[in-house]
C-alpha cells in the first residue's frame, strides 16, 4: 500500500483528491491537512466523508512530524505555502505531488514575472517534472517532486500540442477558456456569491491569467499565446477553445491525423467529431477534444473540455501517482459521467 498524506483538504482540490484516495485501492490515507480547521474531524468539512472517513484534520506541525510515515506527499495550498513542507519531504526521501505552482514555472524570472513573488526551492528544481503525463510520462518515472498542472493549462496545452508538435499552424495562439466557479477556490469571496455569478459571464485575468506561463512554457511559444479566462455559473468544468491560423498548405487531413497519432494510445484523451461538452467529463479523468478546420478562413478551432477538479486537479494527481509507483495508469480513475 502506498501511504499517503494531503496538504490542503479544506479546499475543493484537496477534497477531491481525499475522495479519491479513498476509493483507490492502492493506497491508505495516514493524514490529512487543514490548518485552519485543525483539531476537527473531516465530516465537520464535508458531509459526504460521514462514517467513510472520520479522522482529525491536522496542522503543519503536526503533519510535519509524521511525515516519516508516508511515501507520497500531496500538497493543494496557495503558491509558496507548500515550499517548507516540499523540502522536508524531498530531505526524508517521499515524493512529492504539487498541486499549486511552486514547480511548474522553470525560469525563475519568469515565475517572479506571473505570480509577482520569490521563487521558492530553486535548488529543487532540478528534481522536478511538469506532469502532464500525456507528455511527460517517461520523466514522471523518474522524478522525486512532480508539478501538478494548472486546470486551465491542461485543457489548453493537450487541445494545442498537435498542432505546434507538427508545424501546423502559425505561432501565435488564442485560447478563449471557460470554468466553472469551484475553479476560483472555496475561500469567501464577493465575487464568488451564488448573486454574483448566476446568470452571468465574465472575464477575468485578461492578458495577466498565470496559467499562460505554463502554457507558452510546454508548448514552447514564450510571448505567443493571448489567453483569456472567463467565469461561468456552474460548479465544475473547463472549456478552451483554442484558435489558430494554417500554415500555407496544410489540409484538414493533416490536421486530423496529427490529433489520432498524437492520442491514439492515450485513453484519458478522447477523440470526438462533434463540439464537446463539459456534462461528459464530468466527475472523470477524461480530456474530451474536437476539432474543426475553417478551409475559409484558413482557421482550425480546437475545443477541449475537462473537470477541472478532477483532470485539472485531483485525478490528475492520481494518474500522476500511478505512473511514479508503477502501478495500472488507471487505477482507481476509470470512473464515467454521471449523467444527468
Amino acid at each position: 500500500m502506498i501511504r499517503a498524506g494531503i496538504y490542503g483538504v479544506s479546499g475543493y482540490a484537496g477534497a477531491q483528491l481525499l475522495w479519491l484516495l479513498l476509493n483507490h485501492k492502492g493506497t491508505e490515507v495516514k493524514f490529512v491537512v487543514a490548518h485552519s480547521q485543525a483539531g476537527k474531524e473531516v465530516t465537520e468539512l464535508y458531509g459526504n466523508f460521514k462514517s467513510i472517513y472520520e479522522e482529525k484534520c491536522l496542522n503543519f506541525e503536526e503533519a510535519n512530524n509524521k511525515i516519516n510515515e508516508i511515501d507520497v506527499l500531496f500538497t493543494a495550498l496557495p503558491h509558496g505555502k507548500s515550499a517548507e513542507t516540499v523540502e522536508l519531504a524531498y530531505k526524508n526521501g517521499v515524493k512529492v505531488i504539487d498541486l499549486g505552482a511552486d514547480f511548474r514555472i522553470e525560469d525563475e524570472e519568469l515565475y517572479e514575472f506571473w505570480y509577482g513573488t520569490k521563487f521558492h526551492n530553486p535548488d529543487l528544481m532540478k528534481d522536478a517534472v511538469y506532469g502532464l503525463p500525456e507528455l511527460k510520462r517517461e520523466k514522471i518515472k523518474e522524478a522525486k517532486i512532480i508539478a501538478n498542472p494548472g486546470c486551465y493549462a491542461t485543457a489548453s496545452i493537450l487541445g494545442s500540442y498537435p498542432l505546434v508538435k507538427n508545424k501546423l499552424v502559425e505561432e501565435d495562439l488564442i485560447i478563449d477558456a471557460k470554468s466553472g466557479t469551484s475553479g476560483a477556490g472555496r475561500a469567501e469571496k464577493i465575487g464568488n456569491l451564488y448573486c454574483e455569478v448566476n446568470e452571468s459571464i465574465k472575464a477575468y485575468g485578461v492578458a495577466s491569467h498565470r496559467h499562460t506561463a505554463e502554457i507558452e512554457q510546454e508548448l514552447g511559444l514564450e510571448g505567443k499565446v493571448c489567453f483569456t479566462p472567463h467565469l461561468i455559473p456552474m460548479n465544475r468544468g473547463i472549456l478552451s477553445v483554442i484558435y489558430g491560423r494554417l500554415k500555407d498548405g496544410v489540409t484538414e487531413e493533416e490536421v486530423i491525423e496529427a490529433y489520432k497519432n498524437q492520442y491514439r494510445n492515450e485513453y484519458f484523451v478522447r477523440l470526438s467529431k462533434e463540439p464537446t461538452e463539459t456534462r461528459w467529463v464530468k466527475g472523470t479523468n477524461f480530456c474530451d477534444i474536437s476539432v474543426k478546420v475553417d478551409m475559409r478562413t484558413k482557421k482550425v478551432i480546437v475545443m477541449s473540455v475537462i473537470d477541472n477538479l478532477m483532470k485539472g486537479a485531483a485525478s490528475q494527481a492520481i494518474q500522476n501517482m500511478n505512473i511514479l509507483f508503477d502501478l495500472d495508469e488507471k487505477m482507481g480513475l476509470e470512473l464515467i459521467a454521471m449523467f444527468p
